[in-house]
């Protein structure tokens, strides 16, 4: 089967979020998955397989399968449509939480996805000591959304992996109002074995929301200031949607040799 490189919201290599996408013809058992992710060591390797309406897609942590992923959605989207059906601009995906649509425009790669309701929950001492700066204010998602006085405290911290481990939340983004976006994040997901992930799409369902009623804004520009980088665009659609859109890079295709 062949793999593919790709970094996605970025246009230039070694930037954004890598992610792994494997094109198959048919579904390996999910030890050969776990396994392909673990060997990768991103922090997501997506699985393909065409059906006969669009294509059953599946994201795998190193540490296990997630049921939703920006970054591998926008990879995958971007192979498909330029490797594997160049004439066409969007492509439906069935996965864990139902279809999701993409659709090119330009070089920009726009991701139908679900938002979460978000419950603000209360600020804990565990959060001040995970991240080393107290939260003025924490929301639980699908993950926990810690809000901070500033962008410098986002970009700075070096949070406490272990203490991560203890507080709620499957990822713990950190975020603050930005100086040249809407917003800045980052996102730690150690209960996923992915120490930081370089840029989360699927965080922004519930950072580009929250944003979204504090500014009064309907797009939220967005930045995830990892030691990468990238960017997103982040369009608020209601109905519980939101479109993320980002530009993507190839870095690598390969052949895998080893079977299931």
């Amino acid at each position: 089967m062949k793999q593919y490189i790709v970094d996605a919201f970025t246009n230039k290599p070694f930037s954004g979020n890598p992610a792994a996408v494997c094109v198959m013809d048919k579904w390996p058992d999910e030890n050969f998955m776990m396994k392909m992710a673990m060997e990768n060591n991103l922090s997501e390797t997506a699985f393909i397989v065409k059906e006969k309406e669009g294509y059953r897609l599946r994201w795998f942590t190193p540490g296990t399968e997630v049921e939703l992923c920006g970054h591998a959605t926008l990879a995958s989207s971007f192979v498909i449509l330029n490797y594997y059906e160049p004439k066409n601009n969007s492509v439906k995906f069935n996965t864990l939480s139902g279809v999701l649509t993409v659709n090119r425009n330009g070089n920009f790669y726009e991701m139908d996805f679900p938002t979460y309701e978000l419950q603000e929950i209360p600020v804990t001492d565990d959060m001040e000591k995970a991240f080393g700066f107290r939260p003025i204010k924490a929301v639980l998602g699908l993950d926990l959304v810690c809000v901070f006085e500033n962008e410098e405290q986002v970009r700075t911290m070096t949070p406490d992996q272990n203490l991560l481990t203890k507080i709620e939340g499957r990822i713990q983004n950190a975020t603050s109002r930005g100086r040249e976006t809407d917003c800045v994040s980052r996102s730690f997901c150690p209960k996923l074995s992915v120490p930081e992930d370089p840029v989360c799409g699927s965080a922004h369902c519930q950072i580009a929301d929250y944003w979204s009623k504090e500014l009064g804004k309907k797009i939220i520009h967005a930045y995830q200031a990892s030691k990468r980088g990238g960017y997103l665009r982040c369009e608020m659609k209601g109905n519980g949607r939101i479109t993320i859109s980002g530009e993507a890079a190839l870095v690598a295709i390969s052949e895998i040799f080893v079977t299931a």
